[in-house]
């Protein structure tokens, strides 16, 4: 069995590049309107089916970072989105979009500079990232959000992700956190988010992964 992890599709004037560690199978590659990615043909992936511009706009609704792209026509590369936000699945990860540096992205993971899906429901084999372990164990929250934040000042910089061992992610930079409802709920520079699955107070960390004994790095 292979053990290739990212897997390329060249192009003419643009590459794919697809990272199968992250993947979780959302499906907005594939949904796109176009032939840059159909289901069943080999290869899946063809980027001259379409423009440089196309391949760039599709691969960037990946949610993950499992879809790259490299341009060879002179246009530019992938760029951080200008505010770093934190939007909150309905019974799912969080997902994470801005200039992001997260803890525990293993070498060659570059989307997750720009995009990344985090666990939340304590289950996940390839922590900090989702797996869709939370499917499996019937992990439910529905992404409501309380607290209001204190708010930032200036440009949103880089956002960075923390791991408390065995304990909450740890957010700090300028960010947004959006509830699963699609409001802007929560501002601020600091943020302990649960992923342990068990926090009364989602998406923030009240300190119960203590009490349920989780392991995690």
């Amino acid at each position: 069995m292979s053990d290739k992890k990212v897997f390329d599709y060249p192009g003419a004037d643009a590459d794919v590049h697809w990272d199968g560690r992250l993947c979780i199978h959302v499906g907005e590659c594939g949904r796109a309107k176009n032939d840059l990615f159909v289901g069943g043909r080999k290869p899946w992936c063809q980027p001259d089916c379409v423009s440089p511009d196309d391949v760039a706009e599709v691969v960037k609704r990946c949610p993950t970072g499992a879809l790259t792209y490299t341009r060879k026509d002179g246009g530019g590369g992938e760029t951080a989105e200008a505010e770093n936000v934190v939007s909150i699945m309905y019974n799912g990860p969080l997902y994470v979009r801005g200039d992001l540096e997260v803890d525990g992205a293993e070498e060659g993971m570059e989307g997750v500079r720009f995009r990344a899906a985090l666990c939340r429901c304590g289950h996940s084999k390839n922590k900090p990232f989702c797996d869709n372990s939370h499917e499996e164990v019937g992990f439910k929250d529905y992404g409501a959000v309380g607290d209001s934040g204190e708010g930032f000042d200036g440009p949103a910089g880089t956002l960075k992700v923390g791991k408390a061992p065995n304990g909450p992610l740890l957010l700090s930079g300028n960010f947004t956190i959006r509830a699963a409802s699609g409001r802007k709920a929560w501002t601020g520079t600091k943020a302990a988010l649960c992923r342990c699955g068990e926090s009364k107070n989602k998406p923030f960390c009240d300190g119960s992964h203590k009490d349920a004994g989780f392991q995690a790095e």
